[in-house]
């Protein structure tokens, strides 16, 4: 079972630190941290998945704007 603390936090690659912060946002983290991604129904992961392709693609057009 993962759980990371804050300091583990830090050292996550980007892409994953966007995941957790995204389940903090929708008040998952608490049930991640507890039982890990797979304690998360479709539905919860959908949400996740959904929001992090609409953040990535925000951060791609933003780039390719400079």
């Amino acid at each position: 079972m993962e759980q990371h603390t804050s300091e583990s936090f830090e050292n996550l690659e980007p892409a994953d630190r966007m995941k957790y912060e995204i389940a903090e946002e929708l008040g998952l983290l608490e049930k991640v941290r507890k039982g890990g991604w797979k304690a998360l129904s479709s539905r919860e992961t959908g949400q996740i998945g959904g929001m992090v392709s609409r953040r990535k693609k925000a951060l791609e057009k933003e780039q390719k704007e400079k």
